[in-house]
């Protein structure tokens, strides 16, 4: 069933820095479990900023906050948008902000160069196509091999972008020299490959939906395959400090973000009804999206993939154990 994306939905001028950002079953190992136990009072802080792109990954916080969740735990938590969660990065530090969305491999990358930083939540993690290699529908390229000595748009150079493309091309026999990658905005990266200025384009949702309709874009490859299906993509993120600071307040922020992950995976209309509340993706585009999943909880296992596949293209020196970036729960 064809479906158009509305005009303003192409007019996304956000996700450039998606870290982006979906969610499934963890196996089994090492799993930190938000606290069960509401607790209203005692907070050390009853009103937090929290930063979030409006883009699918975060809809768990509106839920949370339009179904009352927050509230239920002594909490008024006040949503700040955000261009991205690198750029996050100084306001949580700063106190401008306590919480906030951030993609792993910026997380990764931060705490590689000393960042005291924790994940506090789960987020977004990714699922079949819904971070796709486009081309237009007349390209001659067919396969991640044709893409030798073609130019590749990413939204950011040496992130979630750069290694999961990365990781097609050695499944493919070529490494990321055997490509140009250029950055450009997901809103803008289907005009530009249509005019010419690249080959294709690493993709996701909203946008994957919005080039194919649009502009007969095709998928040449699922980047969410192999080693890297279904990678943890996005989280909540808090400084060391504060979340040593605000134990009580951080719980009570976790079990409500956890109990609207479980509604989101559970129901696919919640999303649906939320995403157009806080983005600029309408309401017919939001039931014709391909969606990652949401965790309720933060499984190290699934955290340490992507500490491993950095490790091994060389985007972080040394090894990090993932659990050591994950904030212990209050209780």
């Amino acid at each position: 069933m064809t479906r158009k994306l509305s005009r303003r939905a192409l007019a996304l001028g956000l996700a450039a820095s998606l870290g982006l950002a979906g969610c499934g079953s963890g196996g089994g190992t090492s799993e930190t479990t938000a606290p069960t136990a509401p607790g209203g009072n005692g907070l050390e802080k009853t009103t937090i900023k929290v930063g979030a792109l409006p883009i699918p990954d975060p809809v768990s916080l509106y839920i949370a906050n339009a179904k009352g969740f927050f509230k239920e735990e002594g909490l008024t938590v006040e949503p700040v948008t955000i261009t991205g969660g690198a750029a996050a990065l100084p306001q949580i530090e700063s106190g401008a902000l306590d919480i906030s969305q951030t993609n792993y491999v910026s997380t990764f990358l931060a705490v590689s160069t000393g960042k005291k930083i924790k994940i506090v939540a789960d987020m977004y993690q990714a699922a079949p196509n819904t971070f796709n290699i486009l081309v237009p529908k007349d390209s001659p390229i067919k396969t991640v091999a044709d893409l030798k000595g073609k130019t590749v748009l990413v939204n950011n150079l040496r992130n979630i972008a750069t290694l999961a493309v990365t990781s097609q091309l050695k499944a493919a026999g070529l490494t990321e020299t055997d490509v140009k990658f250029a950055e450009k905005p997901f809103p803008e990266m289907g005009n530009a490959i249509k005019s010419g200025q690249a080959d294709a384009g690493w993709i996701t949702e909203p946008f994957i939906t919005a080039n194919q309709n649009a502009l007969g874009f095709r998928s040449i490859a699922d980047t969410m395959t192999g080693p890297t299906a279904d990678l943890s993509i996005a989280g909540w993120m808090a400084t060391e400090g504060w979340a040593k600071e605000n134990p009580k307040t951080l719980a009570a922020f976790q079990r409500a973000i956890a109990k609207a992950q479980a509604l989101a995976s559970g129901d696919r209309k919640e999303i649906e009804a939320m995403l157009p509340t806080y983005t600029k993706i309408d309401a017919k585009t939001a039931s014709a999206i391909t969606l990652g999943a949401y965790p309720s909880t933060l499984d190290a296992a699934r955290l340490q993939k992507v500490a491993d596949l950095m490790l091994e293209y060389k985007y972080i020196p040394q090894a990090i154990d993932a659990k050591s970036i994950i904030a212990t729960s209050a209780g």
